[in-house]
């Protein structure tokens, strides 16, 4: 993987694995802008299963429009959030 930029647009994958998922349902496929890069931290999906020695991944703090995320959300247009994905759930826009 490249890595991302804060400031970037990017997509969240779209995938629905067995096992610990660490990325919401809600967000898989979306777009949204990277908003901080939180550090490189172990993947928590192997750590789920006892796997202490797995990769390095990257955090991303990753903001969304809440209408991008929920088409009949009713706040406000310029309402956000914000969700900390791992690099290997991110892609390219």
């Amino acid at each position: 993987m490249t890595g991302f930029s804060v400031g970037e647009q990017v997509r969240v994958r779209r995938g629905d694995p067995p096992g610990h998922i660490r990325t919401p349902f809600y967000a898989r496929g979306k777009e949204g802008t990277v908003e901080r890069i939180c550090g490189r931290f172990r993947n928590p999906e192997e750590l789920a299963y006892g796997r202490l020695d797995g990769s390095m991944e990257t955090l991303y703090r990753v903001r969304f429009n809440q209408r991008a995320l929920w088409p009949d959300y009713r706040g406000q247009s310029a309402d956000t959030v914000d969700i900390e994905i791992f690099e290997h759930w991110l892609e390219q826009v």
